[in-house]
């Protein structure tokens, strides 16, 4: 057994190894020059396009016209209802894919009519697909664990082909020979090699077969033939021994010795070799096939970025998605996606969109999958019923899922009020029973997909009360399912899909009857995306019941998520209860910030009142809310404003004393100077007025304003001289003595010196000798 499994194994190497060796060659008949020559010009694209297709193997044999087995081949009454099915897929299949499917499932199928139908197929020269699946389905079956029962019904047929074809149906046949041991059809094979009577081709058929038997006799008549007298045999069966890395001998001596060698070292030693030199090759060959890949792409990406309006690089992408090379439409899909999530102008799907619907049943599964991820973000293709016809018959699991997602991106799409797509409500139907089994499946990734697509279809109308509540249940079971498992990221995925449902569904109503409990129990859970959709859910129900809720026991939650999410909620439906906390959140962070602007909201709807009471607090040096000087302005400001609208006096007048500090504590001087002003004006007292002029003054000196502080100064004098102790003088004292690093005191002095009151006043003119000889003598050190 395993000495078979590894000849079986060592077949497949050899054959993926020549078709390997056989493309290189076809690589090395290209002249390389010219490309290198022509690599800065923009129709350099096409020849590397050649190249290309030629290196990566993508050029595919044009399917002939599909047709069944005549009338009277099989009778229809004798096929079972799947044998029908099968057959007609098999012959009428729109892929290979789907054909080769057919082909396989009947290879294995134990009534006798599924091998007739193989058989059939075989003969039909006018159904060549049909010919083509089951030569596949049998090379693929080799690597099977499955034996293939009475397979020699198959070695007539496929020697027929070999005998009769010069196509691409005949190598096919070749390959499908390798489910025989060599003695089972050594003989015909020898026969058709070696007679003469027979046309060439076909005879190249034969060397091609011999070339894929991991067999010593094989390899043995491939020698024979070198001395062949047609010459393209000859050339062909040395064409063969090389690339199976045999010597070819220079004459029938030559040719006796490496047949001795050859029996010498064995079959196993022979094929171990062969098999080390065709790995060899083929890692080499992989790293050319990418270079040559890369470099074509590249092409393709200097082209693509070279189009500047939109309806050529449409129409550019659409003649690459719609092309038979793998890589090519992994690429127009790849830059259709960055279209569509980037920022540029809208995706023009009118082109797009129908080649794009069509690639849903592509036979590479790459491109299934890739296209499936971006239809999931285009909805609005229409493409809901083709998603679902390939959901059906789609085998691979990763694909599937995403086909499912588009499905229900397609579905929720399609029965928006304005969609313009008309699609059966069935389809709806089916899509969400697909969702209902990827909900109750363990994997939690597909759960969480089944949970998203029940809430995007249950948001739109058009369902029973029984349907609606059928699925609603569905999802709190697996929630509650979920609820003991330790994995809480599913918990949180479910929680957010019935929270949007209370958010933004037409059975808003049934979801909070059925989801709130699950909601408020979620809030203990240990996993922060539970609490946060939980809390999200509450929400949506009632904001206000929410916040009362949430405020006792959230405030400080470990998840900064929900602590941001019920600052926010404060900020909407808060009041001055929530002040105190907020404000213990204030600090120079994202959440601090998030904090004061809950508190402005809430502030907006209180009264003066209450701002005033806040003033003092948020300006004690006890507080733990440490507000900027931004924060704190438009605190005042907005105070100031309520203030003036409710005729609050004393609260003007304590808001506007601190707005002319905090203005000139930023370098405001104007703003401070205009708010003295107002203050002073309303000032009660004498003793007031003059402590508000000193702070004016200091403003207008720090300004600078001289012309403003001189006439200050000059109204004062016209009053009274000024005394040392007078709060006019002092300010300037403490201005002369520590002046801001950019003004000239000599200008102020200037100006005070020039001051003419027309009156006596000898102790001002004594201030202002003190304060010239102290400048004088300031800049005499200087000096």
């Amino acid at each position: 057994m395993i000495k078979s499994s590894f000849y079986n194994f060592l077949q497949m190497r050899i054959l993926v190894g020549l078709v390997q060796v056989s493309i290189s060659k076809a690589i090395g008949m290209t002249s390389t020059r010219h490309i290198e020559k022509a690599g800065r010009k923009k129709w350099c694209f096409w020849a590397i396009l050649v190249i290309l297709l030629v290196a990566i193997g993508c050029q595919q044999a044009r399917e002939d016209i599909l047709a069944l087995p005549s009338d009277g081949a099989i009778a229809e009454a004798e096929l079972s209802k799947q044998l029908k099915i099968n057959r007609d897929a098999l012959f009428k299949g729109s892929n290979e894919r789907i054909r080769l499917d057919a082909a396989s499932v009947m290879l294995f199928t134990e009534d006798p009519l599924a091998r007739k139908i193989l058989l059939e197929a075989l003969k039909q020269s006018e159904s060549v697909v049909a010919r083509v699946a089951v030569c596949k389905a049998l090379s693929q079956a080799r690597t099977g664990q499955k034996p293939i029962r009475n397979k020699e019904d198959f070695i007539q047929p496929l020697f027929d082909i070999l005998r009769t074809e010069t196509d691409a149906s005949a190598r096919l046949a070749a390959e499908a020979l390798l489910i025989f041991e060599y003695e089972q059809i050594a003989q015909r094979l020898e026969e058709v090699g070696t007679d003469a009577s027979l046309p060439v081709q076909v005879r190249l058929n034969a060397i091609y077969a011999l070339r894929l038997q991991p067999d010593m006799r094989a390899i043995f008549k491939l020698i024979d033939l070198l001395d062949d007298p047609e010459s393209l045999v000859a050339v062909e069966a040395e064409n063969a021994l090389r690339l199976l890395g045999t010597p070819i001998g220079k004459d029938a001596e030559a040719r006796k010795q490496i047949r001795s060698e050859l029996k010498r070292r064995g079959r196993d030693e022979f094929f171990r070799d062969l098999l080390i030199r065709q790995e060899a090759k083929m890692r080499e060959l992989k790293a050319e096939r990418q270079q040559w890949q890369e470099r074509y792409l590249s092409a393709l990406d200097e082209i693509y970025d070279g189009i500047d309006d939109d309806a050529t690089k449409s129409k550019f992408l659409a003649v690459h998605l719609s092309g038979s090379e793998v890589i090519v439409k992994l690429w127009a899909l790849e830059r259709i996606s960055q279209w569509r999530v980037g920022t540029r102008s809208e995706l023009p799907t009118d082109e797009l969109g129908p080649i794009l619907v069509d690639l849903i049943s592509d036979q590479d599964r790459n491109v299934r999958l890739k296209t499936a991820k971006l239809l999931s973000l285009m909805g609005e293709l229409n493409s809901a019923e083709r998603l679902l016809e390939q959901l059906n018959v789609e085998q691979d699991g990763e694909v599937r899922v995403e086909f499912f997602v588009a499905l229900g991106g397609a579905c929720y799409y399609a029965f928006l009020p304005n969609s313009g797509i008309s699609v059966g409500p069935d389809v709806r139907k089916q899509t969400l029973e697909l969702a209902s089994e990827y909900l109750s499946k363990q994997d939690p990734e597909k759960a969480q997909k089944g949970a998203e697509v029940i809430k995007k279809l249950l948001e739109q109308d058009g369902l029973a009360s029984g349907e609606v509540n059928r699925y609603l249940g569905l999802l709190a079971e697996r929630y509650s399912r979920q609820a003991s498992e330790s994995e809480g990221a599913l918990r949180g995925e479910l929680l957010r899909a019935m929270a949007g449902l209370c958010g933004q569904s037409v059975y808003k109503a049934e979801s909070t009857r059925l989801f709130r409990p699950l909601f408020e129990e979620a809030l203990r859970d240990e996993t922060d995306m539970a609490r946060e959709a939980a809390i999200d859910g509450l929400i949506y129900i009632d904001k206000t019941r929410a916040l009362k809720i949430l405020r006792k026991d959230f405030v400080n939650d470990s998840s900064i998520i929900v602590r941001e999410k019920l600052i926010q909620l404060a900020g909407e439906v808060g009041g001055q209860d929530d002040l105190a906390w907020l404000a213990e959140k204030i600090e120079p962070t994202a959440e601090g910030e998030l904090a004061w602007q809950a508190m402005l909201k809430i502030f907006r709807g209180s009264d003066a009142t209450v701002l005033d009471k806040w003033i003092d607090k948020l300006d004690s040096p006890n507080t733990k809310a440490r507000l900027s000087d931004e924060q704190m302005l438009s605190f005042l400001e907005m105070a100031e404003r309520k203030a003036v609208g409710e005729g609050k006096a004393d609260v003007i007048k304590k808001v506007r004393g601190k707005l002319a500090l905090l203005y000139r504590k930023r370098g405001e001087f104007e703003r401070a100077a205009e708010y003295w002003g107002m203050i002073r004006e309303v000032a009660a007292t004498p003793e007031e007025k003059e402590a508000i002029l000193a702070e004016l003054l200091d403003v207008y000196l720090r300004w600078p304003n001289f012309e403003a502080a001189t006439q200050l100064v000059r109204n004062s004098l016209l009053e009274k001289d000024l005394e040392p102790d007078n709060v006019i003088v002092l300010s300037l004292d403490n201005y002369f003595a520590d002046p801001p690093a950019t003004a000239d005191p000599n200008a102020i002095l200037e100006a005070l010196v020039d001051i003419n009151t027309s009156l006596d006043r000898p102790i001002w003119q004594q201030q202002v000798g003190r304060w010239t000889k102290r400048l004088g003598q300031v800049q005499g050190s200087d000096e």
